[in-house]
């Protein structure tokens, strides 16, 4: 089942850092932005995570949870956490379900080598548990403030 602008996103659950489990349910009432980056500790990745945390308090204040999803273990993710001092929680998608599920493994070419990997994407999903807005392909700069936008005039909306 694939995710779709305007319609409630598919069941799911996940493992978080923190012991945390995220799915489709658990934040029903809340806004939510999922991030999703190709691998932990790696330039663009870093930065993203960066722009997030320095955000996160106007995230919190305008009513939304973040969560970072990428393939990496819960061992990575909580030393990558603890590395960059992430207020939020980073989902251990190991078995490529939800990356299945929202269309962001891509075939890309690395070192002239075609490999599997993620597209960098992000999906806002509203309280009521559908789509809002995604963001595909997408590069770091100005990217987070963007979404902060749409997070904020969604809150307007409600």
């Amino acid at each position: 089942m694939a995710v779709v602008v305007n319609k409630p996103i598919p069941e799911f659950e996940s493992l978080a850092t923190g012991g945390i489990k995220v799915s489709n349910q658990t934040h029903l009432g809340q806004t939510v932005v999922l991030y999703f980056y190709p691998k932990d500790n790696t330039p663009g990745c870093t930065t993203e995570a960066m722009q997030f945390r320095d955000k996160y308090k106007d995230f919190v204040k305008a009513g939304a949870h973040v969560f970072g999803v990428s393939r990496d273990n819960m061992k990575s993710h909580d030393d990558f956490k603890t590395k960059l001092e992430l207020p939020f929680e980073l989902i251990a998608d190991t078995e490529e379900k939800m990356c299945h599920m929202f269309g962001v493994v891509k075939n890309k070419i690395m070192y002239g080598k075609k490999v599997k990997g993620i597209e960098r994407s992000t999906f806002l999903i509203g309280a009521d548990g559908v789509l809002k807005q995604e963001w595909r392909g997408l590069k770091v700069p100005g990217h987070v403030e963007e979404v902060l936008k749409a997070v904020k005039a969604l809150k307007k909306a409600a």
